[in-house]
């Protein structure tokens, strides 16, 4: 197939195939980057609000982006204090690699931090990762770095959300991503970013890519903090569950075709940088 001659009854054609056989996804025949089927988004439970192509969310909701309640614009949950220096904008989910990203950032000293978070703006909640918004803002609190929330709605396109949230910030040097290895999410930033990296005058940054897990498990576990899994497919359920600790004891246990990390979606954390592993029980008595 011609790729500049692919229409819609190419994409939808192979969508329909790839369901047959139960396939997550595949791959679109006119940019070759993956595509979730609607198989694979009915995986995860939730709709995640990125504007998939096959979301069976928001058609079951009724949700058309037209009318119905105001929509709440990006805010400041921790304030960014002012001044003149350009910042690097992490986006961070809560998880593991968006902690081992900071950690990157931190050891690279080249400017400060802001962390970008998007969650649902109905159910306060951070997508895959399926977090309370308020626990990032307790990341972001014992961290000391500022934290700008991007509340996403049904309808709105999530590039034009994180635009008017950056529209926020006075400078930025770099757009910075916790990825590790998959190249059609990389390749899907890229362009989905490209114009709002070129307006900013910033570049994008991957700080952990390709770096491998046993690299990343020794840095996790050089920070002393505790991370829980937070959510899991069936993929990885058995191996994990939510609210167990992710180690390198969990890790090593996770069964075969299941990464490491996760980053097939199969599961996902919650960095708990408040507290040290001492402090663990104590942690999960509380919540």
């Amino acid at each position: 197939m011609n790729p500049s001659a692919a229409t819609p009854d190419d994409w939808r054609r192979l969508h329909d195939e790839a369901s047959r056989s139960r396939e997550t996804s595949y791959l679109d025949p006119e940019t070759g980057l993956a595509v979730f089927t609607e198989f694979g988004l009915r995986q995860r439970g939730s709709c995640c609000w990125s504007g998939c192509r096959h979301c069976p969310y928001q058609a079951e909701s009724g949700h058309t982006g037209k009318g119905g309640p105001a929509v709440e614009p990006p805010l400041w949950l921790i304030p960014l204090r002012p001044g003149p220096e350009p910042v690097d904008v992490l986006f961070w989910s809560g998880g593991k690699d968006s902690f081992l990203a900071y950690r990157a950032l931190l050891r690279e000293g080249a400017r400060p931090v802001v962390l970008l978070t998007t969650f649902d703006a109905a159910s306060r909640t951070i997508a895959h990762q399926e977090l309370r918004v308020e626990l990032v803002i307790r990341q972001a609190e014992h961290l000391q770095v500022p934290l700008m929330g991007v509340p996403l709605h049904p309808g709105l396109a999530y590039e034009a959300r994180i635009a008017e949230a950056v529209a926020l910030i006075p400078a930025v040097a770099r757009f910075v991503f916790g990825d590790l290895h998959l190249e059609h999410i990389r390749e899907w930033r890229t362009g989905a970013f490209r114009e709002l990296v070129a307006s900013r005058g910033a570049s994008l940054h991957f700080p952990i890519w390709q770096v491998p897990c046993e690299v990343l498990m020794t840095d996790l576990e050089a920070s002393g903090i505790v991370c829980e899994v937070s959510a899991v497919t069936d993929a990885a359920l058995g191996a994990l569950v939510p609210g167990q600790r992710f180690d390198r004891e969990a890790m090593m246990r996770l069964p075969d075709g299941v990464d490491r990390f996760g980053e097939n979606g199969e599961f996902h954390t919650l960095a708990k940088v408040w507290a040290e592993l001492r402090d663990l029980e104590a942690d999960q008595a509380r919540y």
